[in-house]
């Protein structure tokens, strides 16, 4: 019954994601371990995670840059395969603590540059993002600063984050299945966390123009590092 306690965390981490443009990924699955075993976080969260990128992304169409879709997926597509190849070697008892010390990088350390907004940016963007995306499950503000060398509006970084972060957790979603992950035992929960998403989606896309960031972005800075540090903590318990 624990589980259930997802379907109103992931409308809630939706609607944060589509006011803020990110974040509502590395919440979820901060709160994921505890509440379904180790070796499904990753799975189920990208299923989830897909469902709310491409809502938002479907929400805004208009602010679409098409032409990111193809030189990230080139990269994602390379990312998944070895990413795929290092997961299948973990230990999935350590894995909420490998998550959650990603969370916490991603959260305080400055993400590296890269250089341009062009083709090859994306490609690179989309090996690293996905393949780090395959053991660490949230990665989408990896790629916030690629995306405001090419647009910086508020509505274009949200819409186009979720653009990239669907190809990437298309690839990842099929490489699991490939590495003989099933999603049966999961799918009640799943269709429901989607739907739930979906929602989020719709109500955060209207809430967003009226949402300041600045004070939100310090506050959920803490709240993630508690979480993240409950994870760390978990194998240890």
């Amino acid at each position: 019954m624990t589980e259930l306690a997802l379907i109103p965390i992931a409308f809630f981490t939706s609607a944060l994601a589509a006011v803020m443009g990110m974040g509502g990924g590395i919440l979820l699955i901060a709160l994921m371990p505890g509440l379904i075993p180790a070796a499904a976080i990753i799975p189920v969260h990208g299923c989830t995670q897909l469902a709310s990128n491409l809502s938002r992304a479907a929400f805004g169409w208009k602010e679409i840059d098409f032409r990111i879709i193809l030189p990230f997926s080139v990269g994602a597509i390379a990312g998944a395969w070895l990413g795929g190849e290092i997961y299948a070697g973990l230990n999935l008892h350590w894995l909420p603590a490998l998550i959650g010390f990603f969370v916490l990088v991603y959260t305080w350390v400055p993400l590296p540059g890269l250089p341009g907004g062009g083709p090859l940016t994306l490609s690179i963007l989309g090996f690293y993002q996905t393949g780090l995306g395959m053991l660490a499950g949230a990665t989408g503000p990896l790629g916030a600063a690629v995306l405001m060398r090419r647009n910086s509006g508020r509505d274009s970084l949200v819409v186009n984050t979720a653009v990239y972060m669907s190809v990437n957790h298309v690839a990842r979603v099929c490489a699991f299945v490939l590495m003989g992950f099933s999603l049966a035992p999961w799918w009640q929960l799943v269709t429901a966390m989607i739907l739930a998403v979906i929602a989020g989606s719709w109500v955060g896309t209207r809430l967003r123009s009226g949402v300041p960031q600045v004070e939100f972005q310090r506050w959920f800075k803490w709240l993630v590092t508690v979480l993240a540090v409950r994870m760390i903590a978990l194998p240890l318990l």
